[in-house]
């Protein structure tokens, strides 16, 4: 281990190799020492340090080395110098490399150093090479008399400091696994195992001051040969009463352990506290093994699980003592009793004519103690004997569902089967079935291999399934056979305002602080808050552990901002949250927005283009309104952004004008200063979705990123959510998701305009429960009277600087009557009318191109009855006329 390194110029003849601290002049294998770190102070009479480097000029030269080896002790002062010593070495060419060591202390053990932290210094040629930290420790109360110190005493210097309660054995990955997932083994299986960990625990046995723990694990095989070797450096605070560490050694895949007889030795100052014994073979073996102490033949359990020794009562009493969840507790006793009395009628023989059922469904929002209940439930199914482990495993989409066929079944039951002995807990478990008609997802397959298990299979597991309850509902009518296997559901309400403060008392405990009086209250009102605005991504109980974290590192840069040494702050302040504290985090939440004033020139303009617009009378009345409502609100200090969330839903048929509004609404919240840009992207179902399982919410994203600052303008929007049972693969409940997460993770940072026709639009808001929360506005536009029509068709002919006869204007509104009267649902409106002119003015083109012809006069815009005579008055011909100048 290397605290730090300068390296000297390439022209050197050496490379630093290692700088490492010893204490005993016993050789070892391999020309090596007995490296350590932390040392007892009575026990030392010298501290080595040993300097290491690689010979450049190997076996081509002899050359000289100097070196200066500095030890210093650290203090609130600075450093105090131990001792400095000069080394000239002449380095012979067949050193590939090259070791100097040299100590410092007195031959009498306890008389030279003292507790504290040291570090050696290297210097090669007044050139620092590099340094290395140790550690001298002192217990306050030994077991050892002064009379008794120098002589063999090295595992009754252990005992002063260290007490083992526990030690335990687990698999897992490079890096590590969490507490709660953790199972336990006493035998291990070659062909899965990758890391072999120790979970240890330790009583300190100095609590009054703070001090450095060194441990080191060393795996041998059957013939003690080495396999591996751990260290951990641990500072052990003052008060602490437990010390927990872990220590694991092996491969990323599992090759490396073969079937053999292992033991694992710990040794802390030099001295073997215990050797842990396990076997690698066929099959793994739950349960705990049997420790080898110093001075004993026969192994002993140490630390078994708590669980081992409970009762049934006992693990309903830690089920009573959550915060909440009444239901859940009174359901879940219940439940319990009422397999105990099938159990009793099976004792004494009655016929059971189903099994007893233990597979699950949770619902309700995150953070309401869905997974903690899952893990009880494990506990209280091995109690009852319905489960041989009762551990848990959570697992969801991702470890299930594989990227290409043939990979999620193998998948899918490596997972069972860690789990078989206790609870497979599959969290937001409605992503395994994303689209009733989803033929390229796999997580269809998932679903059937868990009805496959959960009804003729091993058996010894419980599925509990878990995720929001109307996702939930959705993903048992998924599949038929689905809905069967479970026969126990379980709501999970959100967390009361004053559940959610005790909770925060407990996350208080658990990260080591207490805020003051002053301090809690506006925490509670903090969460209180949250609660009141809560939707259903609120997070209960996590929203409330990352409150208490933000209030933790908000305390720690108020105290490093005085005093960066630490050394003026008492323990109290160290832990205690303050009033400002709880502020600080208000103040980050309330992102400042850029101060953008009216631009009343664009407002003005963008009102009259509003107002120009034929016929809207209820569109533009209620955009003046809003007009209106947001002078007011910037003029009295009030947020805009929070006051409302200004999506828009349009709805009217074809041609009734929801683009052109669309547009405008980007320009008047562009110039009332609510959007930064006001430009405006539209898109439709093809520009969200794409074909491939992944790629719709990638593409969902680059569109939104593009309207940020901005209006999303979605035409057609139900296409989103409508399915058929012709097309495939159909991914756009996907969209939404996405556009739902980033409509309330960045609000007020673009709005979101969706249009369609007045029934489909009513299908798409009810076609997901998040949707109709997220517009607070609908534009409703009207069909154009066959009055407002004229007047459209009349614009349109000024704008082509084309004027109708009288007979011709006749004509066309005696036309426009008819199409009106006779309208249906496709009847286009504006669209029609602009069709039409288009139609009337070729036709005048037509007519004006033979006249120039024979010799007329140039080509002038004027309509006759001539142009219009083709638009005929008879139902007959509607249909084809309507096609002809429709879409």
């Amino acid at each position: 281990m290397r605290e730090s390194q300068e390296q000297p110029t390439s022209t050197v003849p050496f490379k630093f190799k290692e700088l490492r601290v010893y204490n005993s002049t016993e050789y070892l294998w391999g020309n090596h020492k007995k490296y350590r770190q932390v040392f007892d102070r009575f026990e030392t009479a010298y501290i080595y340090a040993e300097l290491s480097v690689f010979n450049k000029r190997f076996d081509e030269a002899d050359w000289s080395l100097h070196v200066n080896l500095k030890c210093f002790r650290t203090e609130e002062k600075g450093r105090q110098e131990v001792c400095s010593l000069t080394i000239d070495k002449e380095v012979s060419k067949f050193d590939a490399v090259v070791y100097l060591r040299e100590g410092w202390g007195n031959q009498k053990r306890g008389s030279f150093w003292k507790a504290g932290t040291y570090f050696w210094e290297a210097y090669i040629d007044g050139q620092r090479v590099g340094s290395k930290y140790f550690y001298l420790i002192e217990a306050e109360e030994s077991s050892l008399d002064s009379d008794d110190r120098g002589s063999n005493r090295k595992s009754r210097v252990c005992d002063d400091y260290l007490e083992l309660n526990s030690v335990k054995l687990y698999e897992g990955p490079y890096d590590d696994v969490t507490a709660d997932d953790r199972v336990y083994l006493r035998s291990f299986a070659s062909q899965d195992t990758r890391y072999v960990y120790l979970e240890l625990e330790f009583k300190n046995k100095q609590p009054a001051h703070a001090w450095q723990l060194e441990l080191f694990t060393k795996f041998l095989n059957e013939a003690r040969e080495l396999k591996g070797h751990v260290a951990r450096l641990q500072q052990v605070e003052a008060g602490q009463e437990l010390i927990k560490l872990t220590a694991g050694w092996g491969a990323a895949t599992p090759n490396l352990w073969r079937e053999n007889a292992y033991t694992a030795d710990i040794v802390f100052l030099d001295s073997l506290i215990a050797s842990v014994p396990f076997t690698v073979g066929d099959e793994a073996q739950v349960g705990f093994p049997a420790v080898l102490l110093p001075g004993q033949k026969r192994g002993t359990v140490l630390g078994a699980e708590p669980e081992e020794n409970s009762t049934f009562e006992d693990i309903m009493a830690k089920l009573d003592a959550l915060i909440g969840l009444q239901e859940v507790k009174k359901q879940l006793r219940d439940h319990a009793v009422y397999i105990r009395f099938l159990q009793l009628r099976q004792e004494r023989g009655f016929a059971m004519d189903t099994g007893i059922e233990v597979h699950s469904v949770f619902s309700g929002n995150p953070g309401t103690g869905k997974t903690t209940v899952a893990r009880m439930m494990g506990q209280l199914y091995k109690k009852m004997g319905l489960l041989s482990r009762g551990h848990t495993v959570v697992a969801d989409r991702v470890d299930l569902v594989g990227e290409y066929i043939g990979q999620t079944a193998p998948k899918t039951r490596e997972v069972i089967e860690s789990a078989r002995g206790g609870v497979l807990f599959i969290d937001e478990a409605y992503a395994l079935a994303r689209s009733n008609d989803d033929g390229k997802d796999f997580g269809r397959e998932v679903i059937e291999i868990l009805v496959k298990e959960m009804s003729n299979g091993p058996g010894d597991l419980a599925v509990v399934v878990a995720g929001y309850t109307e996702e939930m509902s959705r993903f048992l009518d998924s599949n038929t056979g689905l809905k069967s296997r479970f026969k126990h559901h379980y709501e999970f309400r959100n967390f009361l305002p004053q559940e959610l403060s005790q909770i925060a008392d407990y996350a208080a405990e658990q990260l080591g602080v207490h805020p003051t009086l002053e301090a809690k209250a506006l925490l509670d009102e903090t969460i209180t808050q949250a609660f009141r605005s809560r939707d259903r991504s609120f997070g209960n109980a996590r929203y409330v552990h990352d409150l208490l974290e933000k209030a933790k590192v908000q305390m720690a840069l108020r105290l490093m901002s005085r005093d960066e040494s630490g050394t003026s702050h008492t323990d109290d302040a160290l832990s205690t949250i303050q009033l400002a504290d709880v502020r600080a985090i208000k103040s980050i939440r309330s992102t400042e927005r850029p101060a953008i004033p009216v631009n009343e020139a664009l407002l003005a303009a963008t009102l009259e283009e509003l107002d120009q617009l034929v016929g809207m009378e209820s569109v533009k009345s209620q955009l003046h309104e809003l007009v209106r409502l947001v002078r007011y609100y910037r003029k009295t200090g009030r947020d805009v952004l929070n006051a409302f969330q200004l999506h828009t839903v349009l709805v009217g048929n074809p041609g009734t004008g929801k683009t052109t509004v669309a547009r405008i609404l980007a320009l008047l919240y562009s110039a009332l200063g609510i959007l930064e840009r006001g430009h405006i992207v539209e898109t439709d179902r093809q520009g969200l979705v794409a074909g491939y399982v992944g790629q719709t919410a990638e593409k969902t994203t680059k569109v939104i990123e593009e309207a940020i600052g901005g209006v999303l303008f979605i035409d057609e929007a139900y296409a989103l959510t409508q399915s058929s049972t012709s097309q495939r693969g159909d991914f756009g409940d996907e969209a939404v998701q996405t556009l739902l997460k980033r409509m309330e993770d960045q609000r007020g940072e673009f709005f979101v305009c969706v249009a369609g026709y007045p029934d489909n639009m009513e299908s798409f808001l009810k076609a997901n429960p998040g949707l109709s929360s997220r517009f607070d506005k609908i534009l409703r536009f009207e069909d154009y009277s066959a009055e407002q029509l004229l007047e459209i068709a009349d614009r349109m002919f000024r704008q082509q600087r084309a004027q109708l006869t009288a007979s011709a204007r006749t004509h066309l509104e005696s036309y426009l009557r008819f199409l009106h009267k006779f309208r249906d649902a496709y009847f286009g409106n504006a669209r029609t009318v602009r069709q039409l002119v288009i139609d009337i003015l070729r036709r005048h083109d037509l007519r004006k191109a033979e006249e120039v012809a024979l010799g007329g006069k140039p080509p002038s815009v004027k309509i006759l009855k001539v142009d219009v005579e083709h638009l005929k008055l008879d139902t007959r011909e509607l249909s084809i006329q309507r096609k002809r100048i429709g879409f």
